[in-house]
């Protein structure tokens, strides 16, 4: 009976920590997506009507994982200390349901990182071809965040940036089109690492739960 109690009592524990490590880095998976949204270099390109939908929704998508995370989290820990079944099958279900989606998340991440770099690129291209026709304005100003977010200047052709608003610190100008692939294969690529965390994180709290939902059923039995 001692040595039961005392596994549940540790089970208990390491789920108690498991869950308050779940919840923080829930709270740092909204700070690294409001990152990505707002602060990263393309952020500019969602201040204009024009905006690659596929990768915000993305960075959206991420943001509402980790609210889930953060609320999840805390429910867990209420459930460990009360040491409630109903509670611990709970946050159990809820992890299965944030595991598959993170599953899928990496999936639809995978297959739509070449639209969203494409959606990327036209937005960029439009710009670049008002500016052509109408170089003063609006229009310079917005193809000038585009070149000092990106770090870049034109297409490549060095012809073709004569004139275009370059950022004054930049001695070899870079093509914008594939610094526009590598920015958004870069922040994929960390995003996938994070959903990889997550679903490594979420294995192992589904085993905790498991494991701490049995010993609670059979503590009761032999009560």
């Amino acid at each position: 009976m001692g040595v039961g109690y005392g596994g549940m009592r540790c089970v208990k524990i390491l789920l108690f920590i498991f869950n308050l490590t779940f919840w923080l880095a829930g709270l740092a998976v909204i700070a690294f997506g409001l990152w990505l949204r707002f602060g990263g270099p393309m952020a500019e390109f969602a201040t204009d009507k024009k905006s690659p939908e596929l990768f915000f929704m993305g960075l959206y998508v991420l943001v509402g994982a980790g609210a889930i995370m953060a609320a999840v989290g805390f429910f867990g820990c209420c459930g460990a200390a009360r040491e409630s079944q109903c509670l611990i099958g709970t946050f159990f279900a809820c992890l299965l349901v944030i595991f598959a989606g993170e599953v899928t998340a990496g999936v639809f991440a995978f297959i739509g990182k070449k639209v969203a770099i494409q959606e990327a690129q036209k937005i960029y291209e439009d710009a670049y071809e008002d500016y052509m026709k109408n170089p003063v304005g609006k229009v310079n100003s917005t193809i000038y965040r585009y070149h000092v977010a990106l770090q870049c200047c034109g297409k490549g052709n060095v012809e073709q940036q004569t004139g275009l608003p370059c950022p004054e610190n930049i001695q070899l100008p870079k093509n914008c089109l594939t610094e526009i692939q590598n920015v958004i294969e870069t922040q994929l690529r960390l995003v996938g690492i994070v959903g990889i965390a997550i679903a490594s994180i979420t294995i192992f709290g589904m085993i905790f739960s498991m494991v701490l939902c049995c010993t609670i059923r059979n503590m009761r039995e032999m009560i």
